[in-house]
């Protein structure tokens, strides 16, 4: 559903646009003006909440598993593996609870960070200014 807003709401926009305006007056198809022109221009947001999206199941995964309600206990994940350490926290065995704390924050960061370079990247109006 947020997808589909994100679209709707940039191409509605877009296409009130001088640069869409000049394309429909040079002649282009209606075909080429979404390809060429709107699809490049809604590509940026859609990566950013794509990959806030990817982020966000990693964290809920790891939230659900840790209160046992995710997948099987037999399915090692980064939550079971806290949840099973959450007991020898105090045994002074604090490294079965970091590891895994510290994989879920490097690859939760690593999602956003590569969601804020695509939309760097992809991005045309950004391009243009450099």
């Amino acid at each position: 559903m947020t997808y589909a807003r994100i679209v709707r709401a940039d191409t509605l926009s877009l296409r009130e646009k001088e640069f869409v305006e000049a394309a429909r007056a040079l002649g282009d198809s209606t075909a080429s003006i979404i390809f060429r022109t709107i699809l490049p221009n809604i590509l940026a947001p859609l990566t950013v909440i794509a990959s806030f999206n990817v982020a966000s199941v990693i964290l809920s995964e790891a939230a659900l598993s840790f209160l046992g309600l995710g997948v099987p206990p037999s399915v090692p994940t980064w939550g079971s593996m806290l949840a099973e350490s959450r007991d020898t926290l105090l045994a002074n065995k604090w490294w079965l609870a970091v590891f895994p704390g510290v994989a879920i924050v490097l690859t939760v960061l690593s999602f956003n960070i590569l969601g804020d370079w695509l939309r760097d990247f992809l991005d045309p109006r950004l391009r243009e200014r450099t």
